[in-house]
Parts: C-alpha cells; structure tokens; sequence
C-alpha cells in the first residue's frame, strides 16, 4: 500500500490513509503521444489482472460544459481560466481519483495540474502562486515526462489533427500565424516542463521515437517498480 502524500495541506476535511492503488501522471506538451500511451498502458495493465481507470483534464461533469464553453467563447481572465482549471482538477480528485486509488484501481492520468502551471506560467503567472494552488493535490507514484522537440511535435501536428487555437498560444498572440505562435508556445512550454522535471522528479521519457519505444519504456518501469510480484 502507499500512504498518502500531498504537496501541500491536501483536502483539510478529506482524512487520507494508506491507499492500495497507485496514480501514474503522463505529463508532456500537445502532440508528444499521451494519450495513445495511456491506451497501450491501460489494455497492458488489465491483461495483468489490474483494475484501471483513467483521467484527464477537463473530464469534470461539474466543469467540463462551462471549461468547453469559456474556451469557444475565449471572454474569461487568465486567473479565472486558472482557477477554473483548479476546480476542474480538485473535483476529478476528490470524486475519481482518490477513491479508485481507495479501491486498489491503478489510475492513468492523462496530465495533471503540471500542464497546468506551465500553461500559467507561459501566459503570465507568478510561478510560486500557480504552484500553490495546487497544494491540495495527492503526489503520484511516479509522473513519466514524455518529452519531444518542437521540431517532431510540428511534424506529428502537422500529419494528425493539425493546429488548435490554444495548443498554438493564439490567446496570447505569440505570432500572426498559427504555426509559429504553435512554435514559440510549445518551446515555453517545454522550458516549464523541464524546470518542474527536477523540480517535482519527472521520469522523463525520449518521446521522439517509435511509439513502441516509448511504451517499452513506461511498461518496464511500471513493472519493475509498481507491481509487486
């Protein structure tokens, strides 16, 4: 079992013990293979027996319609789209996280508040105050670092669903394009990450390479340092 850490207070009315799950964070910027990873990790996990269940930004039924729709509209403040994000990260927590972790569910979370910060940051935030807000948030087992040149994830972009508006920065107008707004954003982003990497004790992953690589990658580690034998 692991016992429940936080970065900070935690939830002062949520009385935490010993877990029997464990929380893996993929964590990297738009385009580097997350969420395909989390899907080979998911069907590998459950051919072992495992219970998993996975998660990821914006999949609060308490936030989602209101998130989705203050990104159409683009009318919201950066510190209201900040916290609105913190309440969409706190719900998901409190309500799915922790009591599948309670559960002995393995949860895969397809980001966590990480991309957040660094997305606060990139647009303006004072870097100590994005992280304190999030001193509410369990600590995962282990947060894997998928991480790719700017060069592949306009590549990978480019050939899969092509640009969006905020995976580009336009909010922010880096550029008068959306590629090379895409460009400078996601080095900022990438800046951030490596930053928290050291900070926060990313296991960080060459995602450059074949997706089976990468995944050999995760697999390995998750095995050799999650599953007891």
């Amino acid at each position: 079992m692991t016992k429940a850490q936080f970065y900070g207070e935690g939830f002062p009315y949520l009385k935490l013990k010993d877990m029997p799950g464990r929380l893996i964070v993929l964590e990297g910027s738009d385009g580097v293979g997350r969420s395909t990873q989390i899907q080979m990790l998911r069907e590998w996990l459950e051919a072992q027996g495992i219970a998993v269940s996975d998660t990821g930004l914006r999949r609060s039924p308490l936030t989602q319609p209101g998130l989705d729709a203050a990104k159409q509209g683009h009318t919201f403040s950066r510190t209201t789209m900040s916290l609105f994000y913190a309440t969409d990260f706190a719900d998901r927590l409190e309500n799915h996280i922790i009591p599948a972790l309670k559960a002995g569910f393995f949860v895969l979370s397809d980001r966590y508040f990480f991309s957040i910060i660094a997305r606060d940051v990139v647009r303006g935030a004072d870097p100590q105050w994005a992280r304190k807000v999030y001193g509410f948030a369990l600590k995962p087992d282990v947060v894997f670092y998928l991480k790719a040149d700017v060069e592949t994830l306009v590549s990978r972009i480019v050939h899969g669903r092509g640009f969006d508006y905020w995976e580009s920065g336009m909010d922010v107008r880096f550029a008068d394009n959306i590629y090379d707004s895409f460009c400078i954003y996601q080095s900022r982003l990438i800046e951030q990450f490596d930053k928290m990497a050291e900070e926060y004790g990313f296991v960080t992953i060459d995602a450059t390479r074949p997706v089976k690589d990468v995944f050999t990658d995760l697999r390995d580690y998750i095995k050799k340092t999650l599953i007891q034998k």
